[in-house]
């Protein structure tokens, strides 16, 4: 099978797209051909030697496919079922990952990693959907104990996280603030979020604490090194800041004393600490078949423009995902 593969860490460079040895799968295991698989900004940070991992490896947490074969012991799929879903994939010697990554033409998970994506929904959407769904919604319902009738802000409401956060708060019922570029309002406002403000504004503190009445009871921050004493600031008695992402930040609170004041919680996460992840994207295959979710595919690459797609997630700007298609 062809796969993109890294022998060393650094720039996007050192990816190569290559022939291997097809992947088969365990007892407990299913093999997916895959159909579309998501680029995530975490999967450069892994490239660039961020968590050590033992080389070579191929990169990528998500995918969306069909399943081509299935372990003895495999009880919820068939061959032949479209799934979709997220895979830790740290390949150190006992480490929580499972196997090696999802830019390849084939794919080996095991089965409480992926879920079966609802017909007429595409591939594309699919592979989009499994890392930043679960990220959102371990941060607004697990962490955030996110309720209808709360108000959250999310912090760039037009990116990969920020694009589902925004809808599956709207989905409860919640009054959702959203920080985006002018040039995504217009997209950030039809995925649900009530109030839509720049980011770069003057005045963006004043707007969104007039917004939120009381304060904001759940706020997710992907840059906390940036706007950790500004959610402080923001939050309401008793708020829950939950951070994603931010591995290079470095924090500061200036001010602690209105931290104190309100009983703060400041929850740094990692989705893949979800024990549940395949009842997560269940969840999540339900609304997007209900049509209350959906994924931004911004753009798509081919298998063998792997270098590109991930100098793009991180240097381009645009809304929602980038998908590679085999």
């Amino acid at each position: 099978m062809r796969a993109i593969r890294y022998h060393e860490f650094g720039d996007p460079s050192v990816l190569e797209l290559e022939d291997v040895e097809q992947l088969t799968p365990d007892a407990d295991e299913v093999l997916v051909e895959t159909r579309a698989i998501g680029v995530n900004p975490c999967d450069t940070l892994r490239r660039q030697g961020l968590w050590g991992d033992e080389l070579p490896l191929i990169p990528g947490s998500d995918v969306a496919g069909v399943v081509e074969m299935v372990g003895e012991r495999v009880t919820r799929f068939d061959v032949g079922d479209r799934v979709f879903g997220t895979i830790p994939h740290l390949n150190v010697s006992g480490a929580r990952g499972d196997r090696q990554g999802t830019y390849a033409e084939f794919v080996v998970a095991r089965e409480d990693r992926l879920a079966r994506l609802p017909d007429g929904v595409s591939f594309e959407i699919g592979a989009g959907l499994g890392l930043v769904g679960i990220t959102a919604w371990r941060a607004l319902f697990h962490f955030g104990e996110l309720e209808p009738g709360q108000t959250c802000l999310i912090h760039g409401g037009s990116g990969g996280v920020g694009h589902i956060a925004v809808q599956l708060a709207a989905t409860i019922g919640a009054t959702v603030i959203a920080t985006t570029s002018d040039d995504y309002r217009p997209i950030v406002e039809r995925l649900g979020a009530d109030v839509v403000l720049e980011y770069d504004q003057r005045g963006l503190q004043d707007a969104v604490i007039e917004s939120s009445e009381r304060g904001v009871d759940v706020v997710l921050d992907h840059m906390l090194g940036e706007y950790m004493q500004f959610d402080i600031d923001v939050s309401a008695y008793g708020g829950t800041v939950v951070a994603i992402g931010g591995n290079y930040d470095s924090p500061v609170i200036q001010d602690l004393t209105a931290a104190i004041g309100k009983d703060l919680t400041i929850q740094p996460m990692d989705m893949f600490n979800e024990p549940n992840i395949d009842e997560v994207l269940e969840r999540l295959a339900r609304l997007l078949d209900a049509d209350r979710l959906t994924v931004n595919i911004a753009r798509t690459y081919d298998l063998d423009d792997g270098a590109e797609a991930q100098r793009a997630v991180v240097e381009d700007s645009f809304a929602g995902k980038i998908v590679l298609v085999p």
